[in-house]
């Protein structure tokens, strides 16, 4: 592990105060007139397929299809942590057909990670419309690793240092940077092998050729369920109605506190109208309980709520993470 990757203790933001209720969704929708297409809408999602974010962009797709009467096709571009498609919506005319899906470290990470170039500004060249779904965050082990238990692990790691390898999406990813704060919260040595996206990491844990992950849990859940991976704890303020049994990594590290979060963005040119109007649509669509049950039963959290809000929790996990790159001295390899 070398200094660049190292995190002095820093709190990252509560992910309590991220998610809104679900229930209170139905109001804010009927409270804003919602987008009437006129034509095919296209959600722009910069993941691959069977991952996490095309999944949420599908089941948002449904509820809002049935809602606009037009179809709503889903346009997956994977690359670049998920900037070609987010480039795509940058470009797009600002009348409101072409969405995309933006994650928390899309909006958050990447833009003020040294080292790395976003293609676009997602400050400048993208507007916020809603966020969509909270997704928590798993720490999982091999099933025949020595450590069962977060105090397992610490343990081992400190008789052991540099002999446990955590696998992330790429270097500033939110799984990189939820295993960094572990490492620095616990005061551990593990060692950081980054890879082009979360899904060739998972295999190389289910394989044993790295020993563990701190990944999004609908990734990891048919895993876990499977028996191929150890769900050993959950990364925010509370577990998952998924795996309700598995404690929380707070629990032995006090101030440890991560999730993550997918939302729906549009062109930076879109007029104000037109967002307000794109977040009613998308709070009434996961105001719908088929909506909410797909979601909920693959291990996510429905969000919503208004624009301002949202503006402001990006704003804050900014603040946060970029204590976090600072004090750690991240940079993009």
């Amino acid at each position: 592990m070398t200094s660049s990757t190292r995190i002095t203790r820093r709190r990252v933001l509560a992910s309590g105060g991220a998610f809104a209720l679900a229930s209170a969704l139905p109001g804010i929708a009927r409270a804003q007139v919602t987008f009437a297409p006129t034509r095919d809408v296209r959600i722009m999602n910069g993941f691959a397929a069977g991952g996490s974010g095309e999944f949420v962009c599908r089941v948002l797709a449904e509820g809002l299809r049935a809602q606009f009467g037009v179809p709503v096709i889903v346009d997956s571009q994977p690359g670049a942590n998920g900037f070609i498609a987010a480039g795509a919506v940058a470009r797009a005319a600002p009348d409101g057909h072409t969405i995309g899906l933006a994650t928390m470290g899309m909006l958050t990470i990447s833009p003020q990670l040294p080292g790395q170039k976003p293609p676009i500004d997602p400050e400048k060249d993208l507007a916020p419309l809603a966020n969509v779904a909270g997704v928590y965050k798993l720490l999982v082990v091999h099933p025949e690793a020595p450590f069962k238990t977060v105090p397992e692990l610490i343990a081992y790691a400190k008789g052991n240092p540099g002999k446990i390898s955590y696998g992330s999406a790429g270097v500033g990813s939110s799984p990189h940077m939820a295993a960094e704060l572990f490492r620095s919260q616990a005061g551990i040595d593990i060692v950081h092998v980054p890879y082009k996206g979360g899904a060739p990491a998972i295999v190389d844990l289910i394989a044993g050729r790295i020993q563990m992950m701190i990944a999004n849990l609908p990734d990891l859940l048919g895993q876990v369920r499977g028996g191929k991976l150890r769900g050993v704890a959950f990364g925010g303020e509370k577990a998952s109605p998924a795996l309700p049994d598995v404690p929380l990594i707070k629990q032995w590290l006090p101030r440890y506190s991560v999730t993550n979060w997918f939302s729906m963005v549009g062109p930076g040119r879109l007029p104000p109208n037109l967002v307000v109007a794109w977040n009613a649509s998308i709070n009434k669509a996961l105001a719908d309980p088929a909506v909410q049950a797909r979601l909920l039963e693959h291990g996510v959290e429905v969000l919503g709520g208004p624009v301002d809000k949202f503006n402001a929790e990006i704003a804050a996990y900014r603040a946060n993470w970029a204590a976090v790159i600072k004090s750690a001295n991240i940079k993009a390899e």
